[in-house]
């Protein structure tokens, strides 16, 4: 079983190639961004919660989430594997992912990086805001502000999984079709 974490800033292209790696290696995509507009919409327990929460401008706890990932991994138990895109995005979030793969005899394989520069980073999204009907995609300073919260929060989980031998980094510059066959030839070195 192949459980990879799809890594990177907002706008380094984690979503395209999900889909693209999604379909060569047979795996199942994890969006947190999907898992919580899914729970969400159908008023599940978990999704009510996270109603709640985000109702009062509050953060959804740690243990909702986790609960939506049980809940989508529990759905797939032929599953070849796992690419979880926008999760863990701190290192409790991390521990709490493995302690799951863990009680289904499994592990995290790799966490796959893509390395993108800020000012590469702030015209994809701003040329991704023109169509996606999105504010934050269309503000300058809300795309650099997404970029630092990434930096400062979110990064030190590339330095846990690192710890465990298991993070790399991708170069995500260049057409979609050269970043796919990197991360591809850095996943059949996984298998």
């Amino acid at each position: 079983m192949i459980n990879l974490i799809l890594f990177g800033p907002p706008g380094s292209g984690k979503g395209t190639q999900a889909a693209k790696l999604v379909e060569q290696f047979k795996l199942v995509h994890i969006s947190t961004g999907d898992l919580f507009r899914y729970e969400m919409s159908n008023n599940t327990p978990l999704g009510l919660e996270a109603k709640a929460y985000m109702a009062k401008g509050a953060l959804v706890p740690d243990s909702v989430t986790i609960g939506m990932l049980r809940n989508k991994v529990e759905t797939h138990p032929d599953a070849a594997g796992f690419i979880f895109d926008g999760f863990p995005r701190t290192i409790p979030q991390a521990q709490a992912l493995d302690a799951l793969l863990a009680e289904k005899g499994t592990e995290v394989t790799g966490l796959l990086a893509l390395h993108v520069d800020d000012e590469e980073i702030v015209q994809r999204i701003k040329l991704r805001g023109a169509t996606s009907g999105r504010a934050d995609d269309n503000d300058e300073n809300i795309i650099r502000n997404r970029i630092n919260v990434y930096k400062n929060e979110t990064s030190p989980v590339f330095d846990y999984y690192a710890l465990q031998g298991k993070s790399q980094s991708i170069n995500g510059i260049g057409e979609i079709e050269e970043i796919f066959e990197r991360l591809s030839a850095a996943i059949t070195q996984l298998q």
